[in-house]
């Protein structure tokens, strides 16, 4: 493999670390954007590498914010004595 050229960022463990603990269905296709960045950049393809990986990185993004949005809001609920 030519390790001159550069590698397009997967954002894998960003879209693993989502599915686990933030937005499941979000995480999901994360990663199978992350997983084809993947196999763009084992073939030389950078500009479908590129794409793969801008979708990730906002599939992330996004997931991450509604995580943080879920986890706020299920809190406030258990201090306002709302949910059990």
């Amino acid at each position: 493999m030519d390790r001159t050229r550069s590698q397009v960022p997967t954002y894998l463990a960003w879209s693993i670390f989502n599915t686990l603990c933030c937005c499941f269905p979000i995480g999901i296709a994360a990663i199978v954007c992350s997983t084809r960045v993947s196999g763009a950049n084992n073939v030389g393809d950078t500009t479908r590498a590129q794409e793969a990986s801008r979708v990730a990185k906002i599939l992330n993004i996004v997931g991450l914010v509604l995580g943080i949005i879920l986890i706020i809001t299920v809190v406030a609920l258990q201090i306002w004595g709302i949910m059990g």
